[in-house]
C-alpha cells in the first residue's frame, strides 16, 4: 500500500511568501510602465491634432476660435467657405484619462495652446499628473 504524499503547510506558506514578494517587486514596475504609455499615448495624440489644425490653418487661413474648439476639425463651422474637411478621420479622442484635450487660441507661448492635463485633471503636477503640452 502507497503512502498518499503531499506538501506540508510550511512549503505552502514558504510558496505563497515567495509568489507575494515577485509581485510585490514585479507589480509597481508594471504600473509605471502603464503611466509611460499613457504618457506617450497623450504626446501623439496631441501631435495628430496640432497637425490637423495647421492643414486647417492652410485651408483657411486661420485657426479654429476657441469656441469653435477641436470640433472644427470635423464638421465645418458657420461661415467656413474655404473648409475643406474633415481633418480628422475620427470624432476627436479624449485624452488616455478619458478627460477632453484643452484648446486655446491664442496661445501662450504660439498661435494656439492644445493639452492634456493629465492623470489628475489640473493644471500643473508632476510625472502622471504633469500637464502634456504642444
Amino acid at each position: 500500500m502507497s503512502k498518499a504524499r503531499g506538501f506540508t503547510l510550511l512549503e505552502l506558506l514558504v510558496v505563497v511568501a515567495i509568489i507575494g514578494l515577485l509581485a510585490a517587486f514585479v507589480g509597481p514596475r508594471y504600473v509605471s510602465q502603464i503611466g509611460k504609455s499613457e504618457t506617450a499615448a497623450a504626446r501623439a495624440q496631441i501631435e495628430a491634432l496640432a497637425r490637423a489644425l495647421d492643414t486647417f490653418r492652410l485651408d483657411t487661413g486661420h485657426y479654429p476660435s476657441s469656441a469653435q474648439g477641436l470640433g472644427a476639425l470635423r464638421e465645418r463651422p458657420a461661415g467656413e467657405a474655404k473648409w475643406n474637411g474633415p481633418y480628422l478621420q475620427k470624432d476627436v479622442p479624449a485624452d488616455p484619462w478619458g478627460k477632453p484635450y484643452v484648446y486655446r487660441t491664442p496661445g501662450a507661448r504660439s498661435d494656439f495652446e492644445l493639452l492634456s492635463l493629465g492623470r489628475d485633471g489640473a493644471p500643473g503636477g508632476s510625472g502622471e499628473n504633469a500637464d502634456i503640452a504642444y
